[in-house]
């Protein structure tokens, strides 16, 4: 399983040094340049997805093992892969990157305020975490890969030239071989299928929340319909790296890992047939 999350981490550093190399940093913070757009956005992501988990949670009597674990992706935003599930369904691609970035950054200190929350409203599993903890894994993962790239399209354009088609061939073979990965562990351990099994009442809550967010983030990606696919996939895709970190950080982080799985399987059932359905409609629109 340790060598599992090097590989995700491997995974998630090459996919933002092919940002880092291929993306401008005019494109990285465009988003700041929009005012209304970056206020709907925050406000979707950050504000209205956590509102619909601690409603659920309040609603739904769900294991504490269960209830940690979503509230942690509630408090997750910003997940390195948006970006890549963001192609599926035609998303504005200057869009979701400075989105996803600035998602990342605002993580810092929304994590551990949103999470703070949950702590007053219920019995969570795991300790509290600061800005400065968390910081530290969002800079490794996503700001240190980007800068690298950024820098490496200012002082040696060249190389940039030669590697940047090279690299994302390897992001996307990297990201290919962790599906793999993930399928090949599920098949090996058993038990690790077993924990899976969270009951109807965790699946239902699951599916609500995936269903509400990207309802949300349709809702409030303004007329634009790429825009739109872009702030629905990054309302539901959580940052699912982060959450294993913090769920790392106590001893009963390794009971939290199915929440954290089976609603990143969960959430792209409901992504995939709707980005399926906005890319059609950009098409039909274009």
């Amino acid at each position: 399983m340790d060598l599992l999350f090097a590989f995700v981490a491997l995974t998630i550093f090459t996919l933002m040094l092919t940002i880092g190399v291929t993306q401008s940093l005019s494109h990285l913070t465009s988003l700041w340049q929009q005012p209304a757009l970056l206020l709907r956005s925050l406000l979707a992501v950050i504000v209205l997805v956590p509102a619909v988990v601690f409603a659920l949670l309040w609603i739904f009597d769900l294991p504490p093992e269960v209830a940690t674990g979503l509230a942690i992706l509630a408090a997750a935003p910003g997940a390195p892969l948006t970006t890549k599930r963001s192609e599926i369904a035609a998303a504005d691609p200057v869009y979701t990157t400075s989105l996803q970035l600035t998602l990342a950054l605002s993580a810092i200190l929304v994590t551990p305020l949103i999470l703070s929350v949950f702590y007053a409203g219920f019995s969570l599993t795991t300790e509290r975490v600061s800005p400065i903890e968390v910081a530290s894994q969002i800079a490794r993962v996503t700001f240190l890969p980007v800068v690298i790239g950024l820098l490496l399209q200012h002082f040696a354009p060249k190389l940039v030239a030669l590697i940047s088609k090279p690299l994302r061939i390897l992001a996307t073979v990297f990201l290919l071989m962790l599906v793999l990965a993930v399928v090949v562990v599920l098949v090996m351990a058993p038990d690790l299928r077993a924990s899976l099994v969270l009951g109807w009442p965790a699946v239902t809550v699951i599916l609500l929340i995936a269903m509400s967010a990207i309802g949300i983030g349709h809702f409030l990606g303004g007329e634009s319909p790429s825009r739109r696919g872009g702030l629905a996939v990054a309302s539901v895709a959580r940052n699912v790296g982060l959450a294993m970190f913090i769920t790392g950080l106590s001893d009963g982080g390794p009971a939290l890992l199915p929440t954290l799985l089976v609603y990143m399987l969960l959430g792209m059932v409901v992504a995939i047939p709707y980005s399926i359905w906005i890319k059609s409609h950009i098409n039909k629109t274009a």
